[in-house]
């Protein structure tokens, strides 16, 4: 199969173009700036800006899929906007060319919920994508686990940093965190399986965790102890964002779409996709302990050129 990957230099598109590969897809690379980025070998890399519409139909000739991994993380007041932007004209190609299928990673996260502005704007380019004239996957996570991942590193620089937390209530919520490789398993095996075209699926790890909880197992897996968090009413998720931001490197205008994606349990509560892609699950401290030490050659792969796209699917 011809697949296209936008967000090929991102957090999940960096996994994904090489696991395309090996499963033996043609692999097409759409990327704002070839000469950041340096593809494996029989990756075809083509220059075009989701923001440009006239630069995208030479890079959907031809293709029979599409995978969509586009979404802004930083902060600012014209990000829904341009995500909307993005992902109409990326439906506008993709149908003028004939794609026949597209699949797009999500973040888990009830409908009816009080939803994050950055989680409403994944839904909303859900939707956009879901107008187009070809069948749509949706996959959706909460955090995903991984070297690489904003909200992974912003966990382990906590517990490294603080044995003493203030946290707000969300630190109680559930979450369904997901490694790495099964987030690119799941993707990479939506394609061979006909009956997930034009449906939507929560995807999981096999743990169901309080962020409290998470901080704990993150702490011992690098051998530390387990930080004190105490839970308060009056810090909120906004000013938590500050505070990550000020006590950690990722900067305050990514962490605080992260924090306030936090707000609501992300647990999956369908888990149908087993039914047609068999991914064998990696446990929640296994994931911990391959992101605390991972293969440089991945890692290598995963962090190539300038990041276009969000690297959560949720959450990352």
């Amino acid at each position: 199969m011809h697949v296209l990957v936008t967000g090929a230099t991102g957090f999940v598109g960096g996994r994904l173009v090489p696991a395309l590969r090996e499963a033996g897809h043609e692999v097409r690379a759409l990327v704002r700036d070839p000469s950041a980025y340096d593809p494996q070998p029989g990756v075809e890399v083509v220059s075009g800006d989701l923001l440009e519409p006239g630069t995208l139909a030479p890079a959907f000739e031809g293709i029979d899929a599409a995978f969509y991994l586009v979404h802004s993380m930083r902060a600012g007041g014209d990000f829904e906007e341009r995500d909307r932007a993005a992902a109409g004209h990326f439906a506008d190609a993709a149908s003028a060319a004939g794609v026949d299928r597209v699949v797009y990673l999500g973040g888990l996260g009830e409908d009816a919920d009080d939803l994050s502005p950055h989680l409403r704007s994944r839904r909303e380019v859900e939707t956009v994508l879901s107008e187009g004239s070809y069948d749509l996957t949706t996959l959706r996570a909460a955090v995903i686990v991984g070297d690489g991942s904003a909200s992974f590193r912003m966990v382990r620089q906590l517990v490294s940093r603080l044995p003493v937390m203030v946290t707000p209530r969300w630190v109680a919520n559930e979450c369904q965190p997901i490694a790495i490789d099964d987030v690119v398993a799941y993707l990479v095996g939506v394609l061979d399986a006909p009956a997930t075209a034009g449906q939507t699926y929560g995807i999981g790890g096999p743990d169901v965790l309080t962020y409290r909880e998470m901080l704990g197992r993150t702490a011992e897996a690098m051998g530390r102890r387990r930080p004190f968090v105490l839970s308060v009413p009056v810090l909120t998720p906004n000013l938590s964002s500050y505070w990550v931001g000020f006590v950690t490197d990722v900067p305050s205008d990514v962490a605080r779409p992260l924090i306030l994606g936090l707000k609501n349990p992300v647990v999956v509560t369908d888990d149908s996709i087993r039914d047609h892609v068999a991914v064998d699950l990696t446990p929640f401290d296994d994931a911990v302990v391959k992101a605390l030490a991972p293969d440089p050659t991945v890692r290598e792969s995963a962090s190539r050129g300038v990041p276009a796209a969000d690297e959560r699917g949720g959450r990352s």
